[in-house]
């Protein structure tokens, strides 16, 4: 086994997790998914086209009316583009992999925004590249990105930016103006701009395009096609199906030929009978998401106000996703203080700590809840846990 493998630190969600799965009596919120199933209409496409016997392989880049229809639907929320900028993958991280196995390669410096998912860091560790971290930090109920800092960190020596937005775990947005501020300084500098835009239509602000359905700002809206910008998207979040695993990548059209052979030696193609899934959920969206954001601005303004109420908290007030993270005064180990959560007051949350020290002390939240009441219960939980 390679060392740095063995370096690779394990899930701290996962171990917070482990210590209470076998629990029926835990208010779990631990894991970035919701307990909505998916919609009864994409289940019943998977099933119809196992039932027509899809079982065989497809193009690399996934199947063409896919790609036709994400182009349609990425183009009316951002810029017009053509199914020759898109990529079929085997999950929204699949979709990052790929993205860092096309541009990155052992010494070079990828900078990324962090805290972040520990995946995002992680893949470009595994491929022998130095991460340079440039931390959000909270200020005034938000966390907040110091932008010149982040310019400074990128320089010609940077190959690749690594940006999620808006943000898992602290809910932050880029506005439109930094995004085109940070692509003129990536043009200047020759760096590949990697983001993680699978939360955009998890979105509170107002940053929609006029007319347009709602969706955070993107890159896409500030950039040519031919810019060095590599968009990752998830069927997981936005359409229900975390279980699926399908996603796909936004590209300059010069990377397609190169991404095709990536996805044949990882995956070589996402499954049929799932991609048919993902078609007729996002021929459905128009009809489905609304109803999904409105729920979840529901469900974050049933937790937020609840854990701002309780003392000692700081509690960040997210734009988009479908996380709370707070941190509790007084509680600088996150991963003892989640577990304790668990053993003491059957609640299941996520430590900042896997996040990256920067969001030591923090927990996360995952308020996507089919029933808000599980939130109100959940607090409660934590008020006895914190003996208030």
């Amino acid at each position: 086994m390679r060392e740095l493998i063995r370096q690779l630190p394990g899930s701290k969600i996962r171990e917070v997790a482990n210590a209470g799965l076998d629990r029926s009596d835990v208010l779990a919120f631990w894991f970035g998914e919701g307990d909505e199933v998916t919609p009864g209409f994409v289940r019943d496409a998977a099933v119809a086209s196992l039932k027509q016997g899809e079982t065989f392989y497809s193009h690399n880049l996934g199947l063409h009316e896919l790609r036709e229809a994400l182009a349609g639907y990425v183009g009316a929320l951002h810029r017009p583009l053509g199914p020759e900028r898109i990529a079929v993958t085997s999950s929204g991280v699949n979709a990052l992999m790929i993205a860092m196995q096309v541009l990155v390669g052992a010494g070079d410096e990828v900078v990324a925004v962090v805290p972040v998912w520990p995946n995002l860091t992680a893949q470009p560790v595994i491929l022998g590249a130095q991460v340079t971290r440039v931390p959000l930090r909270p200020q005034s109920g938000a966390w907040r990105l110091d932008l010149d800092e982040l310019l400074a960190a990128v320089t010609p020596r940077t190959r690749v930016l690594l940006v999620n937005a808006p943000n898992n775990p602290t809910g932050w947005t880029l506005s439109r103006d930094e995004q085109a501020a940070i692509l003129a300084h990536c043009r200047r500098t020759g760096t590949w701009i990697v983001a993680d835009e699978v939360y955009e239509r998890l979105y509170f602000g107002g940053g929609a395009r006029a007319g347009g359905p709602p969706a955070a700002p993107s890159f896409l809206d500030v950039a040519d096609a031919d810019d060095r910008l590599l968009v990752a998207h998830s069927f997981s979040k936005s359409f229900l199906m975390t279980g699926w695993r399908l996603g796909w990548l936004v590209l300059p059209p010069a990377l397609l030929d190169a991404v095709g052979k990536l996805i044949e030696f990882n995956t070589s193609c996402a499954p049929v009978f799932v991609q048919r899934a993902g078609l007729v959920a996002v021929e459905g969206a128009a009809a489905t998401l609304p109803s999904l954001v409105g729920h979840l601005r529901t469900c974050r303004d049933t937790l937020l106000p609840a854990l701002q109420a309780l003392p000692g908290l700081e509690v960040a007030v997210p734009e988009g996703g479908m996380y709370a993270f707070f941190r509790v005064v007084g509680e600088t180990d996150s991963l003892a203080f989640a577990k304790r959560l668990v053993a003491e007051a059957g609640l299941g949350l996520a430590p900042g700590a896997a996040f990256g020290p920067e969001a030591e002390g923090w927990l996360r939240w995952c308020f996507a809840s089919r029933d808000p009441g599980r939130l109100t219960q959940g607090v409660e939980r934590l008020r006895q846990g914190l003996r208030l």
